[in-house]
């Protein structure tokens, strides 16, 4: 059962809600956020994400898989931000239709996606709160797994990641937005509140996997430290159901969801 849903005016913002094939009214056990990866840019879409939704919702798991503004199609600084807030605000004004229980709401980010889901579980942080108009009563995840996420963008940066995609992403090189850098950045959001699992594929030629360590390694001291996990695989493997990769995310957002 799939819905797709506008949580804004443009093209590109909407969701598609994919819903467990279960009895008429009966309560899916939580809801995964799906944010696709892809560099943060337009040719990269939220049809990277269906094979993760169609899977999850057929373990009973309401799967809302987004879609964004990325850079080049009117997103980047801040467009790409507000989208991924706005959009999972919205489930708010699912809930009552679909029945979601929205006590459980995990986010699965894979790659630029796992970068925006860990981002976005810090948006309580000290000085975010209702970042970039959004408001300050929208929905809170409740735990992230990144796929091989970019959660170090100083690094990201350094390394010329995808010949710039940070800079792309940004406006301009971190000399020259310093602030955007910070404000963008999740290892800034540290300590978090949030269960995080930063899973990295060990054969990551795209992400390397010290992006995800290090922004473990600097959230040890945390209320809640994230954790790193390794899987088998390269950077792919991690969104093909079917593999090892992708079956222990699965098995990370279950135990998220509890």
């Amino acid at each position: 059962m799939r819905h797709r849903y506008q949580y804004g005016e443009d093209p590109s913002q909407w969701g598609e809600l994919f819903l467990p094939d279960d009895a008429p009214g009966a309560k899916p056990r939580g809801v995964v956020v799906v944010i696709h990866g892809g560099y943060w840019r337009a040719q990269y879409g939220a049809e990277l994400g269906v094979p993760l939704a169609t899977d999850l919702a057929g373990h009973g798991i309401a799967a809302w898989n987004l879609e964004y503004r990325r850079a080049g199609n009117g997103g980047g600084w801040p467009g790409t931000f507000q989208d991924i807030l706005a959009g999972i605000d919205m489930l708010a004004g699912l809930a009552g239709l679909h029945n979601l229980d929205l006590r459980k709401v995990v986010a699965l980010g894979h790659s630029a996606g796992g970068h925006l889901a860990v981002w976005a579980a810090g948006r309580d942080r000290p000085g975010r709160p209702g970042w970039a108009g959004t408001g300050n009563d929208g929905v809170r995840l409740t735990g992230v797994v990144s796929q091989s996420g970019v959660l170090n963008l100083t690094e990201a940066e350094r390394l010329n990641l995808s010949n710039g995609a940070v800079a792309n992403l940004l406006g301009g090189p971190s000399s020259k937005f310093p602030e955007r850098y910070r404000e963008a950045d999740p290892l800034f959001a540290l300590p978090l509140d949030v269960a995080v699992y930063a899973v990295h594929a060990e054969e990551d030629d795209d992400v390397p996997p010290a992006l995800s360590a290090s922004y473990v390694d600097a959230g040890r001291a945390g209320g809640v430290p994230a954790k790193l996990v390794t899987v088998p695989g390269d950077h792919y493997a991690l969104i093909a159901p079917g593999t090892a990769a992708y079956r222990k995310c699965r098995e990370l957002v279950l135990e998220l969801l509890g």
